[in-house]
């Protein structure tokens, strides 16, 4: 599948499908988890949400959800890229699912996705995905959220988040914190796409991953392509859990600095790398030899 080469998972995608003891948090629309190829005991929803499974697989909300986790969590051999189908994928559904209406916004208030967050933190999630806009600014939530990601910091839990669609040169909340991996679209000749959200913040700490006629999951269980900086973040994240099953001995920030090509020089670029899974098992794997883990 291109949109896995274009970002080197293959050879990492060969060595292991995930495991479940790492947990992904995944803020986004419920998900049609009766589907065939995403039907699974490590697909699960929070004890305390109530809507984990969608109730309307026509809404936008459900198809969105649906789309990110079947890049994820689908079975190996299904339509969708199927990065990590053998991890834990914990569903907190952030989306109101309405009836189809052109133009939906995904998004939630700072202070509905800092809730989110600890919730999904407190009950062991190791990384979460955040494919979302934020919605009624306010000082208030806006500290609320980043008293979210702070806590995420120092649980060592890894934040992904989608940059935005926007085509701007803006940060948000989200994206402008450190401790998050801001993702941007490329396509499959890994080229940006003109739509991404860029910004000091994303390009310094993010990353770049495919979102362009990325083949997936509807929530009807047939295949559809889909692209956006959601599509790319799932690319991100699918990453770091095969990562983390492969070296759970690592912290989250030897892990975050692997797959992001930190390096003691500083990014003065508003666009972010490509993602390259394969570079960053290697960096990894290096590590753990010359401190004697392996």
């Amino acid at each position: 599948m291109k949109a896995l080469e274009v970002v080197q998972l293959p050879p990492v995608m060969a060595l292991t499908a995930g495991k479940p003891e790492i947990t992904v948090g995944l803020l986004d629309g419920p998900v049609a988890r009766s589907l065939p190829h995403l039907a699974s005991q490590h697909i699960r929803a929070l004890p305390d949400v109530l809507y984990g499974e969608c109730t309307r697989p026509d809404s936008v909300a459900c198809m969105h959800g649906t789309v990110v986790a079947s890049i994820l969590c689908a079975k190996r051999g299904s339509a969708a890229p199927a990065i990590c189908p053998g991890c834990t994928l914990l569903v907190y559904p952030i989306f109101v699912e309405t009836p189809p209406a052109g133009n939906q916004r995904l998004g939630a208030t700072p202070e509905e996705l800092a809730a989110g967050l600890m919730m999904c933190i407190d009950a062991g999630a190791r990384i979460l995905n955040l494919s979302l806009a934020l919605t009624e600014f306010s000082g208030r939530g806006e500290r609320a959220l980043v008293e979210a990601l702070d806590y995420a910091a120092r649980r060592e839990v890894i934040v992904v988040a989608a940059a935005g669609n926007q085509a701007t040169l803006r940060a948000s909340a989200i994206t402008h914190h450190p401790w998050v991996i801001p993702v941007v679209a490329y396509d499959l000749r890994g080229r940006l796409t003109p739509s991404s959200t860029l910004g000091s913040s994303i390009g310094r700490n993010g990353l770049g991953a495919p979102g362009e006629d990325v083949p997936s999951l509807g929530a009807d269980g047939h295949p559809l392509t889909s692209g956006g900086t959601s599509v790319a973040a799932a690319f991100v994240t699918g990453t770091v859990a095969l990562l983390w099953s492969e070296f759970p001995a690592a912290s989250a920030a030897q892990i975050k600095r692997a797959v992001t090509q930190a390096t003691t020089t500083r990014r003065k670029t508003v666009v972010p790398p490509l993602l390259n899974a394969w570079a960053a098992y290697q960096a990894l794997m290096t590590t753990h030899i010359e401190r004697g883990i392996l």
